[in-house]
């Protein structure tokens, strides 16, 4: 069986894809992935041992730009797709389709022939509350381009793009104790658990040594934001925690967080195995990503998520109701708000919750999605 993943998006939208295509690879199938160019995700799926056929523009350039042209990107997001995945899917048993509004894909399988299946990270979109909106916002981007397509190849237009896409019975790739989705969608979903790449990454000597040279510290990282809205967050975030007499693990990311100072109670880290290094921290502050809270989750660590785009204050809302960290209210913390949530996070009745919620947390998502491709 062949399988082509295919995605648009930063670190959260790709690594879920590759691990299910490094999933299926080991139960025998052939599976590669379509994703942005940028150089670390070559660097993941060649780690993951995965084929890697890029698709669409570097999304980091795209996101270091604060205000983007969404409509010239979905146009050439689904130009890509009936070229570059049309071409890459033929003789292919099926496309899995994620990652931002992956319009076209659907078509590309039907006119192969081939299953198609949609796939969510989260219930963002999913929900029926917020479905009109999303529909006039999807329309606005995608529905030209895309009918452009299906007009060339004389098909019946596509109304509402959204409904379209998402099918009936999306797959929702999240854990259901992060992301219990049962009454808030009407649609038929099918909730594999999240899709987790298998990290074995030693830690550096370097962070090794910062680890074991004091108390455990709190973990700060906001992933692939840029965090335009809040461009001071990585300060704030070590003004609060040194003042609170901790320290710190700063996490680069895309946002470019750097060390305020040579003091040694703050250590700054590029890109690094999370799965190794969350359940040696007090704490996890983060950006609310469906990866980084799933992580933390499993880790069983507080978490503090400061949420801010799309799906993250959803997340937001589930940490803190699973008493397992704080969601903060809003993208832009005050010095007060933030050291709040640090605090309340850190109360040691919070860490127990965190463990035994993290005993719940499933680790079997692509096995589960694997299977079901396979054995249809």
């Amino acid at each position: 069986m062949r399988v082509v993943l295919m995605t648009y998006g930063s670190r959260g939208d790709v690594e879920p894809v590759v691990a299910l295509a490094a999933t299926l690879r080991d139960l025998g199938a052939e599976a590669l992935v379509c994703a942005p160019p940028d150089e670390e995700f070559v660097t993941l799926m060649a780690r993951a041992g995965v084929p890697h056929v890029p698709l669409g523009p570097s999304v980091r350039e795209l996101m270091s730009v604060a205000k983007p042209d969404p409509f010239a990107l979905a146009r050439g997001l689904v130009d890509a797709r009936f070229d570059i995945l049309a071409r890459v899917a033929e003789g292919s048993d099926a496309i899995v389709a994620a990652g931002l509004m992956p319009a076209g894909a659907r078509t590309v399988a039907e006119q192969l022939g081939i299953r198609y299946v949609f796939a969510s990270y989260q219930l963002y979109g999913l929900q029926k509350a917020a479905w009109q909106q999303d529909v006039e916002r999807i329309n606005a981007f995608y529905r030209e381009p895309l009918n452009s397509h299906l007009t060339a190849l004389g098909l019946p237009l596509v109304d509402n793009v959204r409904d379209h896409v998402f099918t009936d019975r999306p797959w929702l790739a999240a854990d259901p104790v992060l992301c219990p989705w049962e009454g808030v969608t009407e649609l038929d979903v099918v909730q594999t658990g999240a899709w987790i790449l298998p990290d074995d990454r030693p830690l550096s000597a370097e962070l090794e040594e910062f680890l074991q040279g004091g108390e455990p510290p709190v973990y700060v990282g906001f992933g692939s934001m840029h965090l335009h809205a809040a461009p001071e967050l990585g300060r704030l975030a070590v003004d609060v925690l040194r003042a609170q007499g901790r320290r710190v693990l700063l996490a680069r990311g895309w946002a470019e967080l750097g060390s305020l100072d040579d003091a040694g109670d703050c250590f700054v880290t590029g890109d690094v195995n999370q799965q190794a290094l969350f359940p040696r921290v007090a704490a996890v502050v983060h950006h609310g990503g469906a990866g980084t809270t799933t992580a933390a989750s499993r880790a069983g660590v507080p978490q503090v998520v400061v949420p801010q785009i799309g799906d993250q204050p959803q997340f937001a809302a589930r940490v803190a109701e699973l008493g397992i960290g704080v969601g903060h209210d809003g993208s832009t913390p005050t010095y007060e708000s933030l050291a709040e949530a640090v605090g309340v996070a850190l109360e040691p009745g919070v860490a127990v919750r965190a463990k035994e919620i993290a005993g719940r947390v499933r680790t079997d998502g692509t096995v589960v999605a694997a299977k079901m491709l396979l054995e249809r």
